[in-house]
């Protein structure tokens, strides 16, 4: 296959124009044929048996469609040569002789001309001729207005452009150039109106550009999608081969064991970036642990101060700061790289049950145990509240992105996604008592775990729709929560109270694991946003194990409670 060469094939159809053509994307060329006999060398598709119309094991490709779009792709590739003689070989021109005539007409500014030629390609769709021509005929305008020929663009404007009568509104726009010269849009290139008109006219007449790259890509997606193990990049995808993992590509084995609390531990969340983990625990302490960069955890800080256990954490948006919740307690403030308490958010007479930041870091939010949410500055000035039946005393609280949707569980088997700008409020529904959800990393989907031992996915953009469930796992007493996680959030796991992790595949509910290890309940879960290849899980037998890859040749030193360095709380 030939690169791209100063000189042109002798074999070729074809000529070039001197202008033009030479520069498109899609190779095309003007319509002057050679003469002579050197075509006569080139191979020519020999005589066979059966329906030469189509190609393909499974008889649905059409023969003479595959050899335009390869052609179009050599010519997209900048491989001319290459594409001319494929043409010349096949006998299948990758544009018919119109619409090759049109397309320089285009490129030579052969406006009236082109439009002329366009009427002549064919197309039974008349809206498709009048869409078409306007773009043509706007180009016309803005080059004539570029020329300073104000009386011809006018013209054009109200003898060629306004009869198509396609959209009122753009022609205003057109006029007002008249009135506003400063704001007249620059005429896009000649061969950007092709790429324009390419998307207008069907693609029997003119391909779209990057169509075999198109389709080879939804192939290579596909075939993504329909691998349930697939947590791999997608660089390491070839054609070469038909795509699919191995479950080596689940995070199965335990790499390390963190056994720091000293009672039953709650609740895991890797931080935004993957480098920490935080953990809460019956014990009244949190810890933060750091990811070194051979993938082992070692702590960072243990964080005492609460009164009570401490029920959750939550991370600031640019992970310098840690949230720890107690139970039916107060709410303290740390810093990441010191250890350091920041501030202890209380209220008089009531519990803080829940924490969450704000999208901008600049506050936070929190439920409590008379049912209601606040938010807070920093600085522990109370900013808001809402009253009435908003949270629950155990309870999950969670903001959208874009700050706008506070998410809580309002009754046993109620979530309101309260928008704090409407004060609208909507709602979702189970038939089972929710212990806990999960939001997922684009805001679109919430993983709802029930007390039926089943896990719901909920599309929330727009009306709340069920759209995925998750069973295998086991809960009848304990809170139980679920994550989303993996390569682009694909998969789902969940503890359990029979002491294993499970995995699900997000978008099949198969169940791919069900990992032994712990000794007690394993009462939450947490996937490295990071790293697809790291797990996390929480047990009441008091330790966190570290989960990852089969094939990893490394076992990382357990930690153990000596030596932690202990940072008080007390304020």
């Amino acid at each position: 296959m030939g690169g791209v060469e100063d000189e042109e094939p002798a074999l070729k159809r074809m000529k070039l124009s001197s202008k033009g053509l030479i520069g498109l994307s899609n190779g095309s060329s003007s319509v002057e044929p050679i003469g002579g006999s050197s075509s006569d060398l080139m191979a020519r598709p020999l005589p066979s048996e059966g329906d030469e119309d189509v190609i393909g094991s499974k008889g649905v490709i059409k023969r003479e469609e595959f050899v335009r779009i390869i052609a179009k792709a050599l010519y997209s590739l900048g491989y001319k040569k290459s594409g001319a003689y494929l043409e010349e070989e096949s006998g299948i021109a990758l544009h018919s002789s119109v619409v090759n005539l049109f397309m320089q007409q285009i490129l030579d500014g052969h406006w009236d001309e082109s439009v002329a030629t366009l009427h002549n390609i064919g197309l039974a769709d008349e809206s498709i001729v009048r869409s078409a021509s306007s773009l043509i005929l706007e180009q016309k305008f803005f080059e004539l207005l570029e020329g300073e020929k104000v009386m011809d663009a006018l013209k054009t404007l109200r003898t060629e452009i306004a009869p198509l009568c396609i959209n009122s509104s753009r022609l205003r726009e057109l006029s007002s150039c008249f009135v506003s010269p400063h704001d007249i849009v620059k005429a896009r290139s000649r061969s950007k109106l092709l790429e324009e008109l390419q998307k207008v006219l069907p693609p029997t007449v003119m391909i779209p550009d990057r169509r075999l790259e198109h389709l080879v890509e939804q192939a290579l997606i596909l075939q993504r999608e329909a691998c349930i193990f697939h947590n791999s990049m997608d660089k390491e995808m070839s054609l070469y081969s038909d795509h699919q993992c191995g479950k080596d590509q689940i995070p199965s084995r335990t790499l390390q064991i963190l056994e720091a609390h000293d009672d039953e531990v709650w609740f895991v969340q890797f931080s935004h970036n993957g480098k920490y983990l935080a953990s809460s625990s019956n014990d009244r302490s949190a810890i933060i642990w750091e990811v070194g960069l051979d993938g082992g955890l070692s702590v960072k800080h243990r964080l005492s101060g609460h009164q009570k256990p401490v029920s959750s954490v939550s991370w600031s948006p640019d992970d310098q700061e840690l949230l720890t919740c107690g139970v039916e307690e107060v709410i303290r403030r740390w810093n990441v790289s010191t250890g350091e308490c920041l501030q202890v958010y209380e209220k008089l007479g009531v519990g803080l049950v829940s924490c969450a930041w704000s999208p901008t870091g600049k506050y936070i939010l929190s439920g409590l145990s008379d049912k209601s949410i606040c938010t807070w500055e920093l600085n522990g000035k109370e900013l808001d509240s809402w009253k009435g039946q908003r949270t629950l005393k155990i309870s999950d609280l969670a903001i959208t992105g874009d700050g706008k949707q506070i998410l809580s569980i309002c009754k046993d088997n109620e979530i309101v996604l309260f928008n704090r700008e409407t004060k609208d409020e909507r709602f979702i529904e189970e038939d089972q008592t929710i212990t806990s959800f999960s939001l997922s990393k684009d805001n679109k989907f919430l993983l709802v775990s029930l007390l039926n031992q089943e896990i719901h996915l909920w599309k929330i953009d727009g009306n709340p729709k069920l759209v995925g469930k998750y069973k295998g796992h086991r809960r009848s007493r304990f809170v139980i929560r679920s994550c989303f996680g993996g390569l682009k959030q694909a998969f789902i796991a969940s503890g359990s109270e029979d002491s294993q992790v499970y995995i699900w595949h997000r978008s099949s509910g198969d169940l791919i694991e069900a990992l032994p290890g712990h000794s007690g309940a394993v009462n939450c879960v947490a996937w490295n946003p990071a790293n697809p290849h790291m797990l996390a899980s929480a047990s009441d037998d008091r330790t966190i194990r570290i989960w990852g890859l089969n094939c990893l040749n490394v076992k990382y030193q357990n930690v153990h409670s000596n030596g932690i360095h202990y940072c008080n709380g007390a304020t």
